[in-house]
């Protein structure tokens, strides 16, 4: 039996980095979603302006996904905490 070390364990953090990740994305954008419907039908004449600003949230919401898979497949290939 042997001890686990941090390479052992690297799997399983890329697996939490990016699955974490795209559940909090998906979660963020369907409440804003709903809450632009919600507000589009409450005030229907400010429908452009909200929808540029959703389309807007929803880049830098899926961005911070995006980026947090790209740094979790690097470690994941890369491995930069080996010796």
């Amino acid at each position: 039996m042997h001890d686990a070390t941090s390479i052992d364990l690297l799997p399983l953090a890329v697996g939490h980095m990016i699955g974490l990740g795209a559940i909090g994305s998906c979660i963020g954008i369907g409440i804003m979603g709903a809450k632009f419907l919600e507000s589009s039908v409450r005030q229907p004449e400010l429908m452009n302006s909200l929808q540029t600003k959703v389309f807007l949230l929803v880049g830098v919401l899926d961005g911070a996904f995006i980026i947090a898979t790209g740094i979790g497949l690097w470690f994941a290939t890369a491995n930069p905490f080996k010796g």
